[in-house]
């Protein structure tokens, strides 16, 4: 429905074209009034306040929720980066670890085999006799090694585990004179000296056993 002043206006016109010549007429904004006609006011206008509040919100909802998502990703991406070089650092750590215990190993077995190349068995003999200083008890001392061991100081008894020039058992208790009881023979002469004079009194009291018992 037009309004009262759209009527007027229209009025106005329709006069001026059917010839009203003695009637003063007026000029009418008709397009101004058609504008404020036009315009929203009381509660439609509240209306649309609302709306745009309402529209501003959501928006603002949906930016804070795009960022905390946004937050939330970067964060897992940080907490997977920092778990993955946790991992390999520790993976290279563990690698280091194992390269320096081969290496270590390689030394121990480089060394074992220069000093078995070094000795020969009339050395070892030449050097129990020094280190036990009797000729009589060198004498009892290498019967029992050549029956024990045949002067091998490497020799290891496949049943018992038994090791050595005088056949420790086990070998590892010849570690109490030296940690090189494998492989320098000097290390297991002392020890077993030290077993035979404890035990018997001396490399012939140990001898005079063994041949009774064929152990000692």
């Amino acid at each position: 429905m037009a309004s009262a002043t759209a009527v007027t206006a229209v009025g106005a016109v329709v006069g001026v074209a059917s010839g009203s010549e003695g009637t003063n007429t007026q000029t009418v904004d008709v397009a101004g009034a058609t504008l404020l006609a036009e315009l929203p006011t009381g509660g439609h206008a509240q209306t649309i306040s609302d709306n745009f509040r309402h529209q501003a919100t959501a928006q603002q909802a949906s930016a804070d929720a795009a960022a905390k998502k946004a937050a939330e990703e970067a964060a897992r991406q940080k907490a997977a980066a920092d778990a993955q070089a946790k991992a390999d650092a520790e993976k290279a750590a563990k690698a280091a670890e194992e390269k320096r215990k081969a290496d270590e190993e390689a030394a121990n077995r480089a060394k074992a085999r220069s000093v078995l190349a070094a000795v020969s068995p009339g050395s070892v003999q030449e050097m129990a006799l020094q280190i036990i200083g009797d000729d009589a008890q060198f004498q009892c001392f290498s019967q029992i090694v050549k029956r024990e061991s045949g002067w091998d100081y490497t020799a290891t008894n496949a049943s018992s585990g038994a090791y050595g020039l005088v056949q420790a058992l086990p070998g590892s208790k010849m570690a109490s004179v030296g940690a090189d009881w494998r492989t320098n023979p000097a290390t297991q002469i002392k020890w077993g000296l030290n077993y035979m004079n404890s035990r018997y009194g001396s490399p012939c009291g140990a001898w005079s056993f063994w041949q009774s018992h064929h152990w000692y």
